[in-house]
């Protein structure tokens, strides 16, 4: 009997794998198609049975107890990934190619499908909210603070959309939002460096789309980046987005060639709550490394020549009472974190800090810290407590702090003012080491939004 259900899943994780980045009739979405359930009959084939597709539906949370107690991680996603590879030929995408393209049709139908399945986790996210006010004073001062931005919104959303440089929502693994937005170059020959970038949004509002900003100013400067989707609480926990961002590092690291990048120029970056992700997920491979070595991972923390860490957080312990303050309540957040007993393990602080991690501190990359003093979000102390922990076990770490700057001034704001960006300067300056030229181009981008409209997003900010 085990057996047979054994069979079953692996076929169902097989056709997922197999349709997982195609719009099938009647499946708008990875999310839809997951609700269908796979059956076994009896045949000559498959060890004696065969698989076929059926519309018996599985409520969502049986599926996922059934795969994760029958199939190990590296299981379920070795039959993606060789799908994956399967599907992108270094021939057919080498120069930008991308053999899938949506259309515009394709787009609003997957757009649609995302729309519902936010606004259903978004009910389920006000259970757990409740009508505090302090959390009806942040959403007030968000509208506000979205509505003197939209004008630059809406350049970015047009260049996202339109943009033949951009392409959306490419299929990373088998989870839903498993998905990344691909940010090329007009000339990708092989040589350009490659930003994996993880989106902030306090671990509930994270998108790949937030990343539009920094990715349009990388790319204008001949890098490579890949905006990465992961699944949000309440859809799922700590555990599984850092465990959605591996995913998506290990697409990243053994694809990238193929759409002109360097192997030997790989960086990666993170903002607010997707600086904590890419940490740690970063910190947990080098952990897995220094044990196993590289024969059973599909990716290395070494492949990477460098990590930003913009305006993150490393210590949940330090930020429980920071964030409840503010809004983010403390029975919400421990819900996110998986409970009280999973912080530690979560803190790459801590983890780094531990006598375990030792033989993996050499694994790590450049460890490059971003943080404005003004950050009221997460207090830049944050960023300061974690290179010390860093240089306190001989990482190689380096920081910069922006005076005065907010948490999202140095995102959002500074580059839609236009003229020099701190943030960029320094990411590029890292990126293009041996290239003045290269990097002094962080210091040309053009206006965006007028000053006073700049001013009074600052003042109004939520964050």
């Amino acid at each position: 009997m085990e057996v047979t259900r054994r069979i079953l899943v692996l076929c169902r994780v097989r056709v997922i794998s197999h349709y997982s980045s195609t719009v099938l009739p009647g499946f708008h979405d990875r999310s839809s198609f997951f609700s269908s359930a796979m059956t076994v009959v009896r045949s000559k084939s498959f060890g004696g049975f065969a698989c076929k597709e059926t519309k018996v539906e599985i409520p969502d949370q049986q599926q996922d107890d059934e795969l994760s107690r029958l199939i190990s991680p590296s299981e379920s996603f070795s039959f993606g990934h060789q799908q994956q590879r399967r599907r992108r030929s270094p021939s057919s995408e080498f120069s930008g190619q991308i053999q899938s393209q949506h259309s515009f049709r394709e787009d609003v139908s997957h757009a649609a499908s995302e729309t519902y399945l936010l606004t259903r986790l978004t009910f389920k996210l006000l259970r757990y909210l409740g009508i505090g006010y302090r959390w009806m004073v942040k959403f007030i001062a968000l509208s506000l603070y979205a509505t003197f931005l939209m004008p630059g919104f809406i350049q970015v959303s047009w260049y996202y959309y339109f943009s033949k440089r951009v392409h959306r929502s490419i299929v990373y693994g088998d989870q839903p939002r498993n998905r990344l937005d691909l940010y090329l170059p007009e000339k990708t020959d092989g040589s350009k460096p490659a930003v994996a970038f993880v989106t902030g949004g306090a671990w509930i509002i994270g998108y790949k789309a937030w990343g539009a900003l920094l990715g349009r100013q990388l790319v204008d400067r001949g890098v490579i980046v890949a905006c990465i989707d992961y699944r949000n609480f309440p859809q799922g926990g700590i555990s599984d987005m850092v465990a959605d961002v591996s995913t998506a590092l290990s697409f990243f690291c053994n694809n990238i060639s193929s759409y002109g990048g360097n192997v030997d120029r790989l960086y990666l970056a993170g903002q607010s709550a997707g600086a904590h992700i890419a940490s740690c997920a970063l910190v947990n491979q080098a952990r897995k490394e220094a044990i196993h070595g590289k024969c059973n991972l599909l990716w290395s923390a070494t492949q990477f020549k460098a990590f930003f860490g913009i305006s993150g957080g490393y210590n949940l312990f330090k930020l429980v009472d920071h964030f409840h303050n503010r809004g983010l309540y403390r029975s919400l957040f421990l819900s996110v974190m998986e409970g009280e007993g999973s912080l530690a393990q979560h803190s790459p602080e801590i983890v780094v800090s531990s006598r375990e991690f030792q033989p993996a501190v050499p694994l790590l990359p450049t460890m490059v810290l971003c943080h404005g003093t003004a950050d009221y979000s997460i207090p830049h102390s944050s960023s300061v407590s974690f290179a010390e922990a860093l240089g306190r076990v001989n990482a190689n770490v380096v920081t910069n702090f922006y005076k005065d700057k907010t948490h999202t001034d140095i995102i959002i704001q500074d580059p839609m003012r236009g003229g020099k960006d701190e943030l960029l300067y320094d990411i590029l300056e890292v990126i293009y080491r041996d290239n003045e030229a290269e990097v002094d181009r962080g210091r040309l981008d053009r206006r965006m939004l007028p000053e006073i409209l700049l001013k009074l997003a600052r003042k109004v900010s939520p964050f």
